[in-house]
């Protein structure tokens, strides 16, 4: 539990140290946003397809 605490805090703070606007491609459109936007939102994604996989693989129970 505090180890989880503590990488959100340092996510936080990584993402609030970049507040620059970036140009991001993605696909065919071109996105102007600040880095800070790009990093937290890179981070919820990646963390809920982590859940997604998660729960496919601990999940399922056997059948017999």
């Amino acid at each position: 539990m505090i180890a989880m605490v503590v990488v959100a805090v340092v996510a936080i703070i990584v993402v609030l140290q970049n507040t620059e606007t970036v140009e991001t491609e993605i696909l065919f459109f071109t996105l102007k946003l600040p880095r800070a936007v790009l990093l937290l939102s890179t981070l919820v994604i990646g963390f809920l397809l982590g859940l997604l996989t998660a729960s496919r693989f601990f999940g399922k129970k056997k059948s017999d």
